[in-house]
């Protein structure tokens, strides 16, 4: 008999905690199931209506963001997008101090170094460390100029009596290229001048490419000791030393280096500038970066005293003054659309839906989603119907598939962001989900999900998970049945949101900053009744149902 209770209490207590665990899966509502014989499980429902249309963005807010693209990206499916970038330069703490005694100081070399998103590899016997290199799309050769930015960042707008951060724009191209400055022949700042990479090594300029190399760095210093660096691969150029002659040293003397403020009405910063090279006209090289991450390095000679045996000698010694790639910044993101591309944005259905989402980041574009066929005020019969079933909901899904056809070769977003669109803010399932990935970062949040399903090395799908968005919706009769957004996303740790320079005709004036900073698109198959029913965008609702 003892033996006989402990079998049914312990099958009670498997009972229990078997579904406690689905119900932390599937964020179950409704624990009230437990113990209730009147209900049946797991049922999946695939009707309720779903609805998303295409929307162009156009121009949208580029500035201080925290990775940015250089260089050219050709997508059969979207056109070509090519990157350009500027930042500020910041002087260092302690506020450069140059000495003359005998002698100017005299500049020996110029460097700029950007280091890419890279893993380590092994280490060889010559002490040569193999990487791989992160979020780089293309190998082919670009030419790449860097010039001296001519056009001043305000920290501020004066539009608005300087109360609000100043913003500036994707398609603000024109203004900078307008007043670009460069060298002269004696390495004077000159409106239209020479770049400053003017290398003969055509790898940093007219033939440059993203290298997973790693570089060595040879320094000398004050001692006369020559001392070996190795970076990590990146961006590595030899600039104008001429140039930073004049620039920072010139400078000094006229008082122009004594704080940041100064410097950098003085020295606006940098401008990069990427053009098909000549050797691979239609070529792919395009990288994600962290310019904060790189450095301006000056090695110049100065006289430097020291007594010797009760003498004061000057002598020449070795110097480095490192710059900052930091404060304002501007993406500066120009597409060249394919005239499907074009055609496809122009021509949205709103009412039905469209059959492709043509998702793309930047000045590109998104999909907007209306869940349970709700109207333009947001009111849904066939909501209320299902809220009238009483469900209790074990787990509900949006699933996108892949337009492989139309996606072919181009390169993928590793994943989606489905947001609130009215009220510019994440869902509560990306809210409540706790998930992280210490090693890969982009893909935390992972029950929430949006990350791309790959088989033969292809992406096919991406399935986002909405179970509390969907349960407080059937369950609370006052939630609102918003819209929703649906973007490709860089970071899905940053869910702020930027300014888009007009606002769309449907009324969105904002968009999330990780859609910006991401280079690639994809084509997913839509809501429109033309697609076939394997493919069609699904929301899946699976539901306890009370008998």
């Amino acid at each position: 008999m003892i033996s006989k209770k402990i079998i049914q209490y312990t099958s009670i207590a498997v009972l229990f905690l078997s579904l406690f665990s689905c119900d932390k899966e599937f964020n179950t509502i409704g624990g009230n199931v437990i113990g209730d014989d009147h209900f049946q499980f797991g049922i999946k429902d695939q009707n309720a209506t779903v609805i998303a249309f295409n929307q162009d963005l156009g121009a949208v807010q580029t500035n201080n963001l925290t990775v940015n693209p250089l260089g050219i990206y050709h997508n059969t499916a979207f056109g070509r997008t090519t990157a350009h970038f500027v930042t500020q330069l910041s002087l260092p703490t302690t506020v450069p101090a140059f000495t003359m005694i005998n002698n100017p100081p005299m500049i020996e070399e110029v460097t700029l170094y950007i280091p890419y998103f890279s893993n380590k590899g092994i280490t060889d016997d010559e002490g040569i460390t193999s990487y791989t290199i992160d979020s780089v799309y293309g190998t082919s050769k670009l030419k790449l100029s860097v010039f001296e930015n001519g056009y001043f960042l305000r920290d501020f707008d004066p539009n608005t009596q300087f109360t609000e951060a100043q913003k500036y724009y994707s398609d603000q191209l024109v203004d900078f290229e307008n007043n670009k400055r460069g060298a002269s022949a004696d390495g004077t700042s000159i409106l239209g001048g020479e770049r400053l990479n003017n290398a003969l090594d055509i790898a940093e300029n007219d033939q440059f490419f993203f290298d997973n190399s790693e570089i060595s760095v040879i320094n000398v210093d004050e001692e006369g000791e020559f001392q070996t660096t190795k970076l990590a691969p990146g961006i590595y150029l030899n600039l104008n030393k001429d140039f930073f002659q004049k620039k920072i040293i010139g400078g000094y003397n006229q008082n122009k280096l004594i704080n940041n403020n100064v410097f950098k009405d003085y020295f606006r910063g940098l401008y990069f500038k990427v053009e098909a090279s000549d050797v691979e006209p239609n070529g792919n090289g395009l990288a994600m970066l962290n310019f904060a991450g790189g450095k301006l390095s000056i090695k110049y000679k100065e006289d430097k005293e020291t007594n010797v045996n009760g003498t004061n000698v000057v002598e020449r010694t070795n110097k480095i003054l490192d710059i900052n790639l930091s404060g304002n910044t501007v993406s500066l993101i120009d597409q060249d659309r394919t005239t499907n591309y074009t055609n496809i944005l122009n021509s949205t259905n709103t009412t039905q839906g469209d059959e492709r989402l043509y998702m793309h980041g930047g000045p590109g574009s998104m999909a907007v989603i209306n869940l349970f066929n709700r109207d333009e005020n947001g009111e849904s019969a066939e909501l209320e119907e299902y809220r009238s079933n009483r469900w209790l909901i074990n787990e509900a899904n949006l699933t996108f598939r892949i337009d492989r056809d139309i996606m072919g070769d181009n390169n993928e977003p590793r994943r989606i962001y489905l947001y609130d669109l009215k009220n510019k803010r994440a869902l509560i399932d990306y809210v409540n989900d706790f998930t992280v990935n210490a090693s890969k970062p982009k893909f935390g949040k992972s029950v929430h999900d949006g990350i791309i399903r790959i088989e033969d090395e292809k992406g096919v799908m991406y399935k986002i998970r909405i179970t509390n968005h969907i349960s407080n919706l059937l369950k609370n009769p006052d939630s609102t049945n918003v819209q929703l957004g649906l973007v490709v996303t860089e970071d899905i740790a940053n869910v702020g949101n930027y300014k888009l320079k007009n606002s769309t005709t449907s009324g969105i004036s904002d968009v999330p900053i990780a859609s910006i900073m991401n280079p690639l698109g994809t084509v997913l198959y839509g809501s429109k009744s033309s697609v076939p029913l394997e493919k069609r965008l699904k929301l899946e609702i699976y539901y306890t149902k009370p008998d």
